[in-house]
Formats: structure tokens, sequence, C-alpha cells
């Protein structure tokens, strides 16, 4: 039988990164893993930083929905529909707003039988965990019903601050095994069984916020990118974006992260939808967008 692993944590917290480990991994010792990626507004974007590790045809984004419910339905379609392999293994990585302990409640019903149940992997972000203001909740919520929590940046803080985190994970989720990033046996997690732990319930609406995207021009320089990263407001959570940069014929992707850090690296391929700048948060709207494009470049004409 299949196992099913889906990866949730904060915005930033390094799923992504989690992911990538994964295939390589479980590639390694001759596992065939199918990747389904979920975004509010663009996976596809997200897609095609795998095409160095998968054949586009072991990998789904599913865009424009939110797993947790309404994309629910599409989401457990798309696993059913995953084609049998020999040591095959799916890997689902939610969007950071994921209400997780209603993905892991409804995600196993109606599964085909060649799938075990359904288990979860929270990352946690020990540097920023509980210091996400009016989100503390979500992020804490995203952690209580996972099998398996796995610590990152834990390079970034130090042994007390470390320990203090464990002991709340502990707290919120006392039959969960905790492990650092860089401990971790890709062969552990097929071996996993459901969280039997009982979940506070999170408003829902609070796992729901504003997202959008826009058109892209290309762009003069890095700095422009980083200029337009920090003209969006502070309550936009999350800015991904790709485009082309002056006498460049190839794109770069960039991203600002939670704590307002920007991450400009090459994008791999050509962007399915074109250059654009996505934002999910508070303030997402397509006019805010524009004018922190527009402001930018106004600035070096």
């Amino acid at each position: 039988m299949e196992a099913v692993i889906t990866i949730v944590g904060f915005l930033g917290a390094g799923k992504t990164t989690l992911l990538k480990y994964l295939i390589e991994n479980f590639q390694a010792k001759n596992w065939q893993p199918f990747v389904i990626l979920n975004d509010y507004e663009n996976a596809n974007m997200d897609v095609q930083q795998f095409r160095e590790q998968l054949n586009l045809n072991s990998i789904k984004p599913l865009s424009g929905s939110c797993i947790c419910c309404s994309g629910m339905v599409e989401l457990r379609d798309t696993v059913n529909r995953i084609p049998e392999r020999i040591n095959g293994v799916t890997l689902i990585e939610a969007n950071g707003t994921s209400d997780a302990c209603s993905l892991m409640e409804f995600l196993g019903v109606g599964l085909n039988e060649r799938f075990l149940p359904p288990i979860q992997l929270s990352v946690v972000d020990v540097n920023n965990w509980q210091k996400r203001g009016e989100h503390n909740e979500l992020e804490s919520n995203q952690i209580q019903v996972s099998s398996l929590l796995v610590l990152t940046h834990s390079d970034q803080v130090d042994a007390h601050r470390k320990n203090t985190v464990i002991q709340d994970l502990k707290q919120l989720n006392p039959s969960a095994q905790i492990i650092d990033f860089n401990a971790l046996d890709v062969l552990l997690l097929p071996k996993l069984l459901p969280s039997k732990n009982n979940a506070e319930k999170l408003d829902h609406l609070k796992a729901h916020w504003a997202s959008c995207s826009v058109d892209l021009p290309d762009l003069p320089s890095e700095e422009i990118i980083k200029n337009i990263c920090d003209h969006l407001p502070k309550s936009i959570l999350r800015v991904k974006g790709c485009t082309k940069l002056a006498n460049n014929n190839n794109y770069t992707y960039f991203e600002r992260k939670p704590d307002g850090s920007v991450n400009i690296r090459p994008f791999k391929g050509v962007p399915i939808t074109g250059a654009k700048l996505l934002t999910i948060g508070p303030g997402s709207k397509p006019e805010v967008l524009n004018e922190a494009i527009a402001s930018q470049l106004n600035v070096i004409k």
C-alpha cells in the first residue's frame, strides 16, 4: 500500500526545502514519489522548480483553492488518479495557511484502498515559532494532528530557545515525534501512523487570507526587486514572483519571507503564466501590487 504524506507549516517555515530533500532521498532509495502542490494563486510557478528532480507527469499543481476546504474534493480525486508504481509514495505540500486539522479530518475519507491512511508532517521554524502575532493560533493548529514535527532554522537559535520550542510542541502534541531537519531519515515516513492527538478547533476564517497576482514587467536589477518587496505592506505575509532582469534572457525567481528577508535565485525554465508578482495575506490587492511596481520603476526614471 502507498503512503500519503501531507506537509504543512506556516508560510516560510521551509516546506518546499523539505519537499525537495524528501524527493531526492526517496529517489536515492528507489522509491517513486508523486508530488501534489497547493497554492492560492499559482502553483504552476512552484512546479517548475522541481523540473530537475521529477518528470512533470509526476507532479500536480492545485491552484486557486485551499485543500483544507474548497479544494478537498479536487485533492482527493487527484490522489485517487495517481498511477500505481513500485515503491510509490505520495507527497502533498499544503499552502502555508491550511487548517491542518480539517485537512487531516477529511482527506482520508474516500481514498482508494491501495493508499494507507494519510499522515501529516509539520515543518516548525524554531526561530520564528509563535512570533506570528495574530497568526500564532494558526501556526499552533498546524502541528496538533501531525505524526512528525521537523525542526528548521535551528542553527539560528541557542539551545535554550530550541528547548523552549520543543516543550511548547510537546504540550500541543504529546504523541508526535520531533526531529531536526538534518537528522531526518525518509524511510521513517512510510512507517508513521496517523496522529491520535485531540486538536483544538480553529475558526476556519483565520486560515483564509486574501491573495492575488499581477503581471510583472522586466526589471532593471535585483535591487528593484528588493525595493518592490519592501514597498508592499508588512501585513502581506508571503510575496513571490518571477521576471527577467535587464540583459538576461533567463528568468529570475524571488520571494519575501514573513521575516522580511528577500531571497533571489535563478528560475528553472519559463513560467507557464508569464512573469508575475504574487502575494498572500491581508492587503493583497491588484492595485496595491501595481502601485508598488510603478513607484519603484518611477524612481529610476
